[in-house]
């Protein structure tokens, strides 16, 4: 585990994301009964809107949002580097084109932490550049470089001591360059560290690999973050490398698709067989819409879009994952991980999927 100035945060553990200050479709006090501890926001949206003024004149992100927990902030980087037909990148930074109303805006490593300083959250994270997963090696060894050069700038532009800064270990798929980024982050000696780049049009095995290979030489001491992943499987085979947190859309994102997250399988709400099943989601789980709601009413109200359907399944999908990582926590301090999870550790079937 480890302490922010909103709270401890145990470890392992799945952060929630709530982009725009917000868990969709959730309340603070909903999301504070999934069992959520730390909840990550997005720089870059909050940037464009509202901006991060008004988020200061409302207090801070914390009391903007009504949210007293621990809180993370991105540094903006993997959004501005998805918008490969809008943006420019130069030692100085990227600029691109405002989606929302076409103004040139220009994100350096100085104005993110600016814009994170501001913001408030505990933990907040390098800018860094993000390379997909078909830049050549090439071009990911210079984006690795320059993500160094970068998180060196970050670390002169942080002005508060009430928030610890992650550095990010980019290196693309090659395995030698992200053991020498993490070589170089780590004589930084930061209060923590995150592994990036690693959900960005890979195959899962190889994903395995670039965490196999890089979370065992960041210090075991300090939080190791996985960004971007959040299904039961890759969370089990990084936590065995030593990861500690990860932040994931697919709970919320598949709520609003109809779709429940169920002790390792995915549910379409919408399949026939749930019509007239007045069974909860899943008998063992505690949250509220498993104590108070069947399977056929949440089927119903997915076949007929209401609203209720998406805060439902997002309350029991982030319980969900936030259970399983518990469940893992637990299995760790018994000493039984590598038995009581070991279905999710053995080589995957061709065909097996979550």
């Amino acid at each position: 585990m480890f302490f922010t100035p909103h709270g401890l945060v145990e470890t392992p553990r799945f952060m929630p994301v709530g982009t725009l200050a917000n868990v969709k479709t959730l309340t603070p006090a909903q999301l504070r009964d999934t069992g959520a501890q730390m909840v990550l926001s997005n720089t870059y949206h909050l940037h464009l809107q509202p901006g991060e003024a008004i988020v200061a004149g409302g207090g801070g992100l914390h009391k903007f949002m009504g949210w007293n927990g621990p809180m993370l902030t991105d540094s903006g980087g993997f959004q501005v580097f998805s918008l490969s037909e809008m943006r420019k990148i130069t030692e100085e930074g990227v600029t691109f084109r405002s989606p929302h109303d076409g103004q040139i805006i220009k994100l350096t490593p100085e104005k993110s932490i600016e814009i994170q300083n501001t913001l408030g959250a505990d933990v907040i994270m390098a800018f860094d550049e993000c390379p997909p997963a078909t830049a050549s090696r090439q071009e990911v060894e210079q984006a690795t470089e320059r993500t160094y050069r970068w998180l060196e700038r970050c670390i002169a532009a942080h002005q508060r001591d009430d928030q610890a800064l992650f550095g990010i270990v980019q290196g693309g798929v090659y395995l030698d360059l992200r053991c020498q980024a993490t070589e170089a982050l780590t004589k930084l000696d930061l209060p923590g560290y995150a592994i990036g780049g690693v959900s960005v049009g890979e195959e899962p095995e190889l994903i395995h690999k670039i965490v196999q290979a890089t979370a065992p030489l960041l210090p075991n001491h300090k939080p190791r973050y996985l960004m971007g992943v959040g299904t039961y499987r890759e969370m089990v085979m990084a936590i065995a490398s030593g990861v500690d947190l990860f932040d994931c859309v697919i709970p919320t994102r598949w709520a609003r698709h109809g779709t429940a997250m169920v002790q390792g399988d995915r549910w379409n709400l919408k399949n026939a067989k749930f019509r007239e099943d007045f069974t909860p989601l899943d008998e063992t789980c505690p949250c509220y819409t498993c104590q108070n709601f069947t399977r056929a009413y949440i089927s119903h109200l997915v076949r007929s879009q209401e609203i209720l359907a998406y805060t439902l399944l997002s309350i029991h999908n982030i319980t969900e994952l936030i259970r399983f990582t518990q469940k893992i926590r637990e299995a760790i301090l018994r000493d039984t991980f590598a038995t009581e999870f070991a279905h999710w550790l053995a080589p995957q079937e061709v065909g097996e999927g979550e």
